[in-house]
């Protein structure tokens, strides 16, 4: 035999050689809840090692992680009830626990990148993405709602604006939100392909923001298709979007490489709380190593053509220098 792969797998050092795809401490986007109060720190039950934080103690997980070169950060706000209501006006009320968070690591962390979250599900009496009508989801109406949260984010210190809530038209509405108060330089990571999943029922109980009736098949898409999010992917890129992503991510490894295929855009990767869960539940009963099962799930996304990954696993992963 004249060809013998294996002789480019005969020792570690050539396998490094010869590695074709890579994950650093860059690529990564780590998610992180906020509650109201003072040095509150509460381990999410159906997420192992993954906390709700005080602004104060957010901050000193900031730093924990800036130290750790973890510099990117994705903030998810967990709201009373009480402060809940059908156009989820807390989600750009001036000093909000929201708009407080931000201002307040991009204060203490000029160089940390935010990322901002822009749905109304968090603030919603509803709990739904969109303002609600007789059981039915107003899209055109909620695009104010969102236009408004993206420039309080804005005006807080946000570098990126995420809209996550699949309504038409947002990233355009949004974008000409932002330029005209002067945010030209905002960036847009559009959740451009977000499916329909079972894999949020943890992301749902660290905010408490489940939908109070039915569910979001009416705007989030059907896990069945693929070539849709082509479509949504060609609207986004044309409404001014910087970066396109695809959520959950294990499951839909094929439609991140299709996007990555059809724009010359950044894709995104959500390996979401239930990819968390599902891969910790696994680990804690001994059945998967760790190491190697957290780091081939994220190579897995980075192999499939995202350039950024939010993922629960970014902080533990730089801690035990897994990468």
């Amino acid at each position: 035999m004249l060809q013998r792969p294996r002789r480019n797998r005969k020792s570690e050092v050539i396998r490094q050689m010869v590695q074709e795809t890579h994950v650093s401490a860059t690529n990564l986007i780590f998610p992180l809840f906020i509650v109201e109060g003072n040095n509150q720190k509460t381990e999410v039950s159906s997420m192992p090692g993954i906390f709700r934080y005080s602004v104060d103690n957010l901050l000193r997980e900031v730093e924990s992680c800036m130290n750790l070169g973890l510099k990117a950060f994705d903030l998810f706000p967990n709201i009373d009830e009480a402060l809940k209501d059908k156009y989820a006006t807390e989600s750009h009320r001036e000093n909000s626990l929201y708009l407080r968070a931000i201002s307040e690591v991009k204060k203490h962390f000029p160089e940390a990148c935010v990322v901002t979250d822009v749905a109304m599900d968090p603030y919603s009496s509803d709990g739904h993405d969109g303002i609600v009508e007789n059981g039915e989801i107003l899209n055109d109406e909620t695009l104010e709602v969102l236009a408004k949260m993206a420039i309080a984010h804005a005006r807080a210190g946000a570098d990126i604006i995420a809209p996550s809530d699949m309504m038409d038209g947002r990233v355009g509405y949004i974008r000409e939100a932002l330029d005209k108060e002067g945010f030209t330089n905002v960036s847009i990571m559009s959740y451009t392909a977000k499916y329909a999943s079972a894999f949020y029922g943890p992301f749902r109980d660290a905010l408490g923001s489940a939908p109070k009736f039915g569910d979001k098949k009416s705007y989030q898409m059907n896990p069945a298709n693929q070539r849709e999010a082509l479509i949504e992917a060609r609207l986004d890129e044309a409404e001014g979007a910087d970066f396109l992503m695809v959520k959950p991510g294990l499951p839909y490894l094929d439609v991140i490489k299709l996007l990555k295929d059809s724009t010359e855009l950044p894709i995104a990767a959500y390996n979401v709380s239930g990819e968390y869960a599902m891969v910790k539940a696994a680990i804690q009963n001994g059945w998967l190593n760790e190491q190697r099962a957290i780091t081939e799930v994220l190579t897995s996304f980075k192999r499939a053509g995202a350039t950024s990954i939010l993922t629960y696993h970014a902080k533990e992963v730089l801690l035990n220098k897994w990468l």
